[in-house]
């Protein structure tokens, strides 16, 4: 077995949500005792360790290993980051630590697209979202499905934990390969906005920058013109309208009534005045709810094509969800909470664990 590695405690602890001294009260060690462990300077004991398993609830043989890959705040691009606290922003990233682990074993038995996310580092936003609509040859055509196109030019994307749900999505690159984690409670109309927003941060800001206010203007904007191309607004939206006008208006580009609205004082298309007006009334119904056409069905949540065929392909193959947590071990409900959403069917057969000696997934390519 590996050596203890009190790095994976504390992955495990942020992960959790928990301070230092919750655990060391959960784990029933004192402070010091705990800053032993972190510092190199004692090993714990089995009793130890199986108490950080039980105060964490992960296994625990997770804490014999290598260190995980986790992003860093500097790296990955948080939205609002100023109203997280360090708690929600450390349990998100935890979060994507143990996806990252999730994608490296999907990378091992799967050929998936390669990345082809074109970098325009410095450019307007407008212009950055023509150049990549031009570069995945997509003209002004509307998007289907946002999740699908971005798996299709090789980004890994991911959902973000239940606990996590104060974040709306973040993005990152980790080397050649990008990365996005959606907020898959929210509205579709939202999520395809966070979609579109993160794959801003990736072309216009690269790796690991910059961020703060002006950034996410940046990568709002390319998100704005990237899903409502500015010649197809023009043509199509209905000029001066009222919110009842943009809820039928809004299907062509399957976006938010606040979205379309925005994008259309942008171009000109809504006075001041109206839009006010607009966003008084959607205050007044709640913007919480996403108003929908008479007679239309709210928008459907976007779910990944890659995942889906991933986890059908593991399932021919009698490999469950229980499977893969325990080769990584982690627990089966962090799994489940990474791609949550994104797959409609459950992962895999079930929760028995199953072992199949010698026997691996097979190499598939995914497209």
């Amino acid at each position: 077995m590996d050596e203890f590695n009190y790095g994976r405690v504390d992955l495990a602890r942020r992960r959790r949500g928990l301070t230092k001294g919750a655990l060391a009260e959960a784990a029933g060690i004192s402070p010091r005792n705990l800053s032993t462990y972190e510092k190199g300077q004692q090993e714990p004991t089995r009793q130890t360790v199986s108490r950080f398993a039980a105060a964490l609830n992960f296994p625990r043989d997770f804490f014999f290993g290598p260190d995980l890959d986790e992003p860093t705040p500097e790296g990955a691009s948080f939205r609002a980051l100023s109203r997280l606290t360090a708690r929600q922003r450390d349990q998100a990233l935890g979060s994507g630590a143990l996806a990252l682990a999730l994608a490296d074993w999907i990378d091992q038995h799967f050929d998936l697209p390669e990345p082809d996310v074109p970098q325009h580092h410095g450019v307007d936003a407008e212009m950055g979202a023509e150049a990549v609509r031009a570069a995945w040859g997509l003209g002004e055509k509307r998007i289907a499905n946002v999740v699908h196109l971005l798996e299709a030019h090789g980004v890994r994307v991911f959902s973000l934990s239940e606990d996590s749900t104060t974040v709306d999505a973040f993005s990152f690159w980790r080397g050649r390969i990008p990365y996005v984690f959606l907020n898959t409670k929210k509205t579709a109309e939202h999520s395809r906005m966070d979609a579109a927003h993160e794959l801003g941060h990736l072309v216009l800001h690269g790796h690991g920058g910059p961020h703060g206010r002006q950034a996410e203007h940046e990568a709002q904007a390319f998100g704005a013109a990237f899903l409502m191309p500015a010649s197809s607004v023009r043509a199509e939206a209905p000029r001066g309208a009222r919110v009842a006008q943009l809820v039928r208006a809004k299907e062509r580009w399957n976006v938010s009534v606040a979205n379309l609205a925005v994008r259309m004082h942008r171009l000109g298309m809504l006075s001041d005045w109206q839009y006010r007006a607009i966003f008084i009334e959607l205050n007044r119904r709640g913007r919480a709810n996403e108003p929908t056409a008479p007679g239309k069905a709210p928008l459907r949540q976007e779910t990944s094509q890659i995942l889906e065929k991933v986890f059908r392909a593991l399932r021919d193959e009698k490999i469950t969800k229980a499977t893969i947590a325990q080769t990584l071990q982690i627990p089966v409900q962090d799994l489940n909470d990474s791609v949550f959403g994104l797959v409609l069917t459950p992962i895999g057969g079930g929760d028995k664990l199953e072992h199949v000696a010698g026997h691996a997934p097979p190499r598939l390519r995914v497209v």
